[in-house]
């Protein structure tokens, strides 16, 4: 009996050893992709998408896995991020070129000789960017909520994570969930990071993309199966991948005062007709700030511009950012409901794509005005609702 003991007592002992083996040989997140669905429900496509934009990070700090998770829980059709790089040529998810105003990185006195100033985008910016730190040593931050009137409860309790990771998030879900990562600030990453073999930035990032199977033309099968859309400010870095995989793009269109980051070309130059006749050649839409498309006088809407229509008479579509349900983002004629916002913006403005930061919110305005959500939201039930009204009149 004693000696049945000490065996399974050596037994646990030994499953124990090998569990804890294996859960730190493994990242937080399996790589892409360790969970098998059959069958998962599909990509929407008859409705404007609905872009979780750095997850939802309305409820939870941006960028983080926990705020992509949340987001496809809350319906997102595509989950957003902006991919930057760790001085060690790691690709991450984060926002801003410095550390500063989503992290703890104040409280790690270890870092304080960091502190470095750049230019960024012609403006000498100074603070902890991301470029000075190893991946092992971003990993050893903690993400904050952006804006004090947000839910504070989260801070301090995520990590930092990878375009991997993040990837494997999308791959991972129980049905298809679309990405849409952003080529942020290449000009700065390529200063300041660098590659073995002469690669620059754009070509890591789309080592990525090609490395968990994501490719095709906008609505091929083969994008259909795993939808991405490749998105920058830069218009070269967008023509650059262009000449490497055939993923849609979107050319994202700054404030009318801000210049593009590579170019120096003006927002008129890059709204006007004829440069939208050469850029579809290279990207499938546009994605301006939603106030450039309707300007905003004293926090009301002034007369639409013609942005929209023009984008689409060139056959590009439009996804304007972003979407917020607070009160100090919502313009007075929303009459402070973001409902009357989606309503404005989906069926007036006709836009194909909203960035979001709040996932749920317009998932419910999507189905409540879905003319293809049946009571349990699936398309046998529609059917059958079709069938019992046809069956009606067969009677007669």
């Amino acid at each position: 009996m004693a000696s049945f003991v000490i065996h399974s007592t050596g037994v646990v002992a030994f499953i124990f050893l090998i569990l804890l083996v294996e859960c730190y040989s493994r990242p937080l997140y399996p790589l892409p992709s360790k969970t098998d669905y059959k069958n998962r429900q599909p990509l929407q496509t008859f409705r404007p998408y609905n872009i979780a934009h750095r997850g939802s990070n309305g409820e939870i700090p941006e960028e983080t896995a926990a705020a992509y998770m949340r987001a496809i829980e809350e319906g997102a059709d595509f989950i957003e991020t902006d991919i930057l790089s760790s001085k060690d040529g790691v690709l991450i998810c984060f926002h801003d070129v410095t550390l500063d105003d989503t992290t703890d990185i104040a409280e790690h006195k270890e870092f304080a000789n960091r502190k470095r100033t750049y230019d960024v985008q012609g403006v000498n910016t100074t603070g902890y960017f991301t470029v000075d730190f190893t991946l092992e040593e971003l990993k050893t931050l903690r993400v904050k909520q952006r804006y004090p009137f947000r839910d504070q409860q989260y801070n301090g309790k995520f990590q930092i994570i990878t375009f991997e990771e993040y990837i494997s998030i999308a791959l991972d879900a129980s049905r298809i969930v679309g990405i849409y990562p952003e080529i942020k600030n290449p000009v700065l990453i390529n200063q300041h990071v660098k590659w073995s073999g002469g690669k620059r930035f754009e070509d890591k990032f789309v080592e990525m993309l090609k490395k968990y199977g994501y490719k095709g033309s906008y609505l091929s099968k083969d994008w259909l199966k795993q939808p991405a859309f490749i998105q920058s400010f830069a218009p070269t870095s967008l023509i650059y991948v262009s000449n490497q995989t055939d993923l849609p793009k979107i050319l994202l269109i700054d404030d009318v005062t801000v210049p593009t980051q590579d170019t120096n070309q003006s927002y008129w130059e890059i709204t006007s007709d004829a440069y939208f006749n050469y850029i579809k050649n290279y990207v499938v839409g546009i994605g301006p700030w939603k106030d450039t498309i309707v300007p905003v006088m004293n926090n009301y809407l002034q007369t639409p511009t013609d942005l929209v229509a023009r984008a689409h008479a060139s056959n590009l579509q439009v996804h304007p950012y972003t979407f917020r349900d607070e009160n100090v983002f919502l313009h007075f004629d929303f009459h402070q409901d973001p409902y009357n916002e989606f309503e404005y913006w989906v069926n007036k403005m006709g836009v194909d794509g909203l960035f979001t930061d709040f996932t749920g919110s317009l998932h419910q305005f999507q189905e409540w005005n879905s003319p293809f959500s049946g009571k349990d939201g699936d398309a046998s039930t529609l059917l059958h609702e079709i069938a019992r009204l046809i069956s009606k009149y067969g009677k007669k």
